[in-house]
This record gives C-alpha cells, sequence and structure tokens, in this order.
C-alpha cells in the first residue's frame, strides 16, 4: 500500500509541474545575466570599424568596447554572437577594435575564437 502512495503522490508532483509550465532557469553567461546578443547591441557605435579596419573608430564605440572587454570572455562572445553576425560584423577585423581605440588595459593575445586580440 506504501508504493502505491508514493508512485501517485509522484505523479501528482509531475502533474503539478506540468501544469505550472516549469523552465528552467539558467546561470549567468559570458556577460553576466545579459546574453552576448544583447550586449551586441551595445556596441552599435562600432558598425562602420567592424567592418573596415580603415575606418575610424568612434569615441562611443571605444568607450562601449572598454566597458565590455573587461570581461575579455563576454567580449569575445559579443564579436562572435548571432546579432554581430547578422550585422555584417567582420570577427577578424572587429578583434582589431580595441588595439584601434588604443585601450591599455585590453586583454592582448586572448583567444577569442581562431582570432587572437592583437
Amino acid at each position: 500500500m506504501e508504493a502505491p502512495m508514493k508512485c501517485i503522490c509522484f505523479l501528482v508532483f509531475l502533474v503539478i509541474l506540468g501544469i505550472s509550465e516549469f523552465t528552467p532557469v539558467y546561470g549567468a553567461g559570458e556577460c553576466g545575466k545579459s546574453s552576448p546578443d544583447n550586449e551586441a547591441f551595445k556596441l552599435a557605435p562600432c558598425a562602420a570599424a567592424a567592418q573596415n579596419v580603415n575606418a575610424p573608430v568612434s569615441s562611443r564605440c571605444c568607450s562601449q568596447v572598454k566597458k565590455i572587454g573587461q570581461n575579455p570572455s563576454c567580449l569575445c562572445a559579443v564579436l562572435l554572437s548571432n546579432t554581430a553576425k547578422m550585422a555584417g560584423v567582420n570577427a577578424e577585423i572587429a578583434i582589431t577594435i580595441p588595439k584601434r581605440c588604443n585601450i591599455a588595459d585590453r586583454p592582448v593575445g586572448y583567444q577569442c575564437g581562431a582570432y587572437t586580440l592583437p
């Protein structure tokens, strides 16, 4: 009698769980609680500089890169994100932006996918 009762309680638990539309909670990723795709929108001022190595890099772009670049894994995730790709960002060029901004404490040599931060 005890085993069927445990089985019924377990089934009731599963039904309640299903009714409550349980969704998993994900931990923080490369960019903390924000996704790399969301962070990529903050780099909109860098659009031209991320597509053309000869394009000037604006101070607004450099300011955002410096903020996001405090976490190198986040910066890499942003530069390689789907949002960046859809915006036409060339990762090989975009990876040069911290250097083009003359950010002194940039993570030189940091491996970012197939690219290395100069």
